[in-house]
């Protein structure tokens, strides 16, 4: 039996105490987000649902995944790394439902590094073929289900159909709110410090900024996400069994809380991401206090 409680529109920040849904398998608590979505068309969303022995206010409010695996994972089933990618993204689909479904905002993932150039470029052409029929395949999932599509990293350098893509779904989706997914590509943490740099070093040129004006702010402001105005992750986790950040989100990090997982990222479902829940909500975030 499921019983919900529906919070009153007035005021939309009204946040009510959670009622339990018991089953057979789970106990889970029931929140409302926002009463109504969508550009002034009453529309019920769909409730946040918070998995057992999770605590709702300790959810991530931004959580970054490296999902790495993919070609492990179709070697180790004799398939051509093609089955890996595509399998991969059907990972990252579920992943962003239970995101969607439990409340976390922000999910960041890295799907192309700067450094991914040296692969072989058939590889390097499957991939951008991959994410551009996914990208077209899924925005009207992405409308349906509130998502929003962001994308951070030097796209000068990416096919341009790829980038006609991104545009279409970034600008079709950019009044969505449930969820924004953002996804790096051609992205580097390194290149990301150095343009920021670069732009404060011509406001400093220009007489715009004084060199004892720069501070951590500062180069906040200059980053490839200014503009989206989204937290730093929260959660950082990477599949595969690898330990470490390979040049992803290098200032962004500082106080985020790293999880590292042997699974292959198309293995990665529900239960390791519940569980990797399990590990940060069992973390004391104390930001060097």
């Amino acid at each position: 039996m499921l019983s919900l409680s529906f919070s009153s529109p007035f005021p939309h920040s009204y946040l009510p105490k959670p009622l339990s849904l018991s089953t057979n398998n789970r106990r889970l608590h029931v929140f409302i987000k926002n009463q109504f979505t969508g550009a002034g068309i009453p529309s019920p969303e769909e409730p946040v649902v918070t998995p057992a022995g999770l605590r709702r206010e300790l959810m991530p409010k931004h959580m970054a995944i490296i999902m790495d695996g993919n070609r492990r994972w179709a070697r180790s089933r004799r398939l051509m790394p093609q089955a890996g990618y595509l399998a991969g993204a059907r990972a990252l689909k579920k992943v962003m439902e239970l995101c969607s479904k439990w409340g976390i905002q922000v999910l960041t993932v890295f799907a192309f590094s700067s450094e991914n150039w040296l692969r072989p470029k058939i590889e390097v052409d499957l991939l951008m073929g991959l994410l551009a029929n996914k990208l077209k395949d899924e925005i009207d999932y992405m409308g349906r289900e509130d998502i929003r599509l962001s994308v951070i990293g030097d796209v000068s350098k990416i096919p341009q159909s790829l980038r006609e893509f991104i545009t279409h779904g970034e600008n079709t989706t950019k009044n969505n709110s449930r969820l924004n997914l953002v996804i790096a590509i051609n992205y580097s943490g390194k290149y990301d410090i150095v343009q920021a740099c670069q732009s404060i070093a011509l406001k400093v040129k220009d007489g715009v900024v004084e060199p004892e004006e720069i501070n951590e702010l500062m180069i906040d402001n200059e980053l490839g996400m200014k503009s989206m105005q989204l937290p730093y992750p929260d959660l950082l986790i990477r599949t595969s069994g690898e330990v470490r950040v390979s040049n992803f989100f290098l200032w962004q990090l500082a106080y985020t809380e790293l999880y590292f997982t042997e699974t292959l990222w198309p293995d990665f479902g529900e239960d390791e991401l519940l569980r990797a829940l399990h590990v940060f909500q069992q973390r004391r975030r104390r930001y060097g206090v």
